[in-house]
């Protein structure tokens, strides 16, 4: 009797994940993206990828979007660290020094955020 209980009940899920699909693809359509639509059309017809619907783009546009705020949010984390470590020299700062810091974002810092993801970033050997 308990599996005959399982299968409405799986039913009853994959509705609400077809549901909650469909509700995110409807919202797609009035999104805007922060990567241009033409941007992200270049890049996937460069790729082979053929697809009229704009829902799906921007999808995949939104995901691109969210990789590359990721990789910079992590790339500030390893700024913030060597930044730290960088005062850490013994000089006394002042509350308004400590404040006027501002954070400079390096290649260093990039390169070991890209590192995490996979991509590998090395300066060219005549540098």
């Amino acid at each position: 009797s308990s599996s005959s209980s399982a299968a409405p009940q799986a039913d009853n899920e994959m509705n609400k994940r077809e549901k909650t699909l469909a509700e995110f693809l409807a919202m797609m359509d009035n999104y805007t993206p922060i990567i241009p639509d033409a941007v992200t059309d270049y890049y996937l017809s460069r790729t082979g990828f053929d697809c009229d619907d704009v829902r799906i783009k921007r999808l995949l546009g939104l995901a691109a979007q969210k990789f590359v705020a990721d990789i910079a949010t992590d790339a500030f984390q390893y700024c913030k660290v060597r930044q730290s470590g960088n005062r850490k020299t013994g000089k006394v700062r002042t509350f308004a020094e400590k404040c006027d810091r501002k954070a400079v974002l390096t290649m260093e810092d990039l390169s070991q955020a890209l590192a995490e993801y996979g991509v590998n970033v090395k300066k060219p050997d005549y540098y």
